[in-house]
């Protein structure tokens, strides 16, 4: 008879301490790491289409790492057969070798009975083909990508390259210009890696697994939210995961954490920065409100009537706490908060201090404050701005 593992008792406070540290945002960064050491560390980095200051994807090494090159994180995902991109929480960048971990996921979708496109005789054969003697190729190259205009008439050609996607015969190797490239999973992935061995319960393990280390501690819906698993399927696993169980103070849910996490207590310093709402800190907005007290939401497909905080607004983290939001935008090189949202006087100086190393990174030289939610805190955040962009170019 297997006896449980003792249950441990965390506080409230311990809980985010812990989660930060897991997230990379307490604690000196690994630097000689970088940012595939980021990518690493999280398992997952969401890709999205929005670019306002920057692309999600370059936006998750920066809050963490500060302002690291923009080429050079590009550089750092794709290049020596580092990464490939797939399905996890949503489309991700994940590192080279979890390919074998979602061998799951590829077999599902092998065995799926029905698809949303039809696809021509003979179309997915010639893409495979074409590939092999061409790649890596986009699906323009492929022989385009949209029938008509319409985003979502898809060709023949896109249909066939995204399905060979899904069932692992082709990878996306990189994005240029946004547009997926597409090689065979034959060329792009280490022979070591390239194989479906591991059974569905192998794969889910180490899933639930790196999800626990990457959020430090969660309850089920957390960590099947991660790679977006079935809760059923963590429940399959969890025992054997290598995870452990606690009880969180307020959270009402069970929830387990990484063994590692709970050896030392969290200290170092914190990162002041913009966050993408696409930063696995923050993307699941339950998880967000039960931890940081906070509720945001991705306004970007709300109509303008309807925003409250912005098209792109960008949570702020400062000391370990979510201190308000900016909706940003760019005029050539003025970094615009078209609208500021403030957890009162205090949060000034973080959000000043977070709008000026985002606007370095991007390089802009000049940052206007627009529209602030406490119109009084609108001359102070304004002036503190102006101090810290002065400090900047002494």
């Amino acid at each position: 008879m297997t006896t449980a593992p003792p249950t441990t008792d965390l506080s409230a406070d311990e809980a985010r301490r812990i989660v930060l540290r897991a997230q990379g945002f307490l604690g000196t960064p690994d630097r000689r790491a970088g940012v595939r050491g980021v990518l690493r560390h999280l398992g997952a980095v969401q890709l999205d289409t929005i670019s306002v200051l920057a692309r999600s994807h370059e936006l998750i090494p920066y809050a963490r790492l500060g302002a690291v090159g923009r080429k050079k994180v590009e550089k750092a995902y794709w290049t020596d057969t580092h990464a490939f991109e797939y399905w996890s929480h949503a489309a991700c960048i994940l590192p080279i070798e979890e390919w074998p971990h979602f061998a799951f996921r590829r077999r599902a979708y092998r065995s799926r009975p029905h698809w949303n496109h039809q696809l021509p005789d003979g179309t997915y054969d010639q893409v495979i083909k074409q590939l092999r003697t061409e790649g890596p190729l986009t699906a323009t190259e492929l022989g385009g990508a949209k029938k008509t205009s319409e985003w979502w008439d898809w060709s023949g050609t896109k249909v066939a390259v995204e399905r060979a996607l899904m069932y692992g015969e082709v990878v996306c190797v990189e994005r240029r210009g946004w547009k997926r490239v597409y090689d065979l999973a034959e060329r792009a992935v280490p022979a070591d890696l390239l194989h479906d061995e591991l059974d569905d319960a192998e794969c889910l393990r180490r899933l639930v697994r790196l999800a626990g280390q990457s959020l430090g501690v969660g309850t089920r819906a957390d960590i099947a939210d991660y790679h977006r698993l079935k809760g059923e399927q963590v429940d399959a696993v969890i025992a054997d995961s290598g995870l452990v169980p606690v009880t969180v103070e307020g959270w009402g849910k069970p929830a387990w954490a990484d063994p590692a996490a709970l050896e030392t207590s969290p200290r170092g310093r914190h990162r002041t920065t913009l966050l993408s709402p696409f930063d696995s800190l923050i993307w699941e907005r339950a998880r967000t409100e039960r931890i940081f007290g906070f509720t945001h939401r991705l306004e970007a497909y709300v109509p303008r009537p309807k925003r409250v905080y912005g098209y792109f607004a960008m949570p702020v983290l400062a000391g370990g706490r979510l201190v308000g939001r900016v909706d940003p935008a760019r005029e050539g090189s003025t970094l615009v908060a078209r609208q500021v949202t403030l957890d009162g006087p205090k949060a000034v100086p973080a959000v000043a201090q977070a709008l000026v190393e985002a606007a370095s990174w991007v390089d802009c030289t000049d940052i206007r404050v627009e529209r602030v939610d406490a119109p009084d805190l609108r001359e102070p955040l304004a002036k503190e701005v102006t101090r810290a962009l002065s400090a900047t170019l002494l």
